[in-house]
């Protein structure tokens, strides 16, 4: 099926309607590690013009900026760009939070030393679309940096439960398959030189799986929204089932859960 029998336009007003319910810095400000580490291995220096895409709240954007890059953040979701522009104003960081699409940046071409997304790009329906967007804002020479939820780790698991209840629009591909050298190699082709590949994890840390499920329903909006639309006699099993994922990848000992994730981190120069 080709890019052009799906309304991606449609599918991402129903992804933004998900992002802007529920709370989802309550879950994306757990997650500041992974952009700490991926601005690491990007190696970003000090003046450099630095774009996080899918940026949510600005991790990754608010980790560039500690290390006095020019950093600038980008998301369709306009509550979650708010809460960027709290968090840079609460720790004195000079960000740039800009509201726009991930498959139709509103930059000029070859205009960052730097393009980051952390677990968030992925996500854009059009995978080869967004991947274009993505070199075509970065300078020839600059890096892309991208760190994405792999299929077969935790997050892959839980977006498989997902899946269950609410089946993706037909046409568009897993957005785990981001966390694969596969799948950056068929976007990208030979625009990007990937000079690091590395899997990591990041350890969900919760007072148990049923706090896990609690606190994803609640606050993840595309969760907390899904959940709201079940009938009431569904939203306990599928309560249980969320909750059943980070229990199969729990490692703490002491009844609390420490579930860990597995994600891609893969940086490159953009030819």
């Amino acid at each position: 099926m080709t890019s052009t029998t799906v309304d991606f336009e449609a599918i991402k007003a129903k992804q933004r309607a998900g992002w802007e319910t529920g709370d989802y810095p309550r879950v994306g400000n757990t997650l500041q590690i992974i952009a700490e580490l991926l601005v690491e291995a990007a190696d970003v220096r000090a003046g450099q013009r630095a774009l996080d895409v899918a940026c949510g709240q600005g991790n990754a954007a608010l980790a560039a900026a500690r290390r006095f890059a020019d950093a600038t953040g980008i998301d369709y979701a306009t509550n979650l760009l708010e809460q960027g522009r709290e968090r840079a104003a609460a720790e004195h960081l000079p960000v740039t939070f800009t509201e726009g699409d991930a498959e139709n940046l509103p930059v000029p071409d070859a205009s960052f030393d730097l393009v980051l997304s952390t677990v968030g790009v992925m996500f854009a329906p059009d995978h080869q679309r967004a991947a274009d967007e993505l070199v075509r804002v970065t300078k020839p020479g600059g890096k892309i940096a991208l760190s994405s939820w792999t299929p077969t780790g935790m997050v892959g698991q839980m977006f498989k439960v997902v899946g269950k209840w609410a089946p993706p629009p037909a046409g568009v591909k897993p957005a785990v398959l981001w966390g694969t050298e596969q799948h950056l190699a068929e976007l990208f082709g030979d625009r990007v030189e990937w000079t690091a590949l590395e899997k990591r994890e990041y350890v969900f840390r919760y007072h148990s799986a049923e706090h896990f499920s609690e606190w994803f329903r609640e606050f993840y909006g595309p969760i907390t929204k899904l959940a709201a639309s079940l009938p009431e006699a569904d939203r306990a099993q599928f309560a249980a089932e969320l909750a059943d994922v980070p229990r199969g990848f729990n490692q703490a000992d002491d009844g609390t859960l420490a579930a860990h994730a597995e994600y891609l981190e893969a940086v490159g120069v953009r030819r």
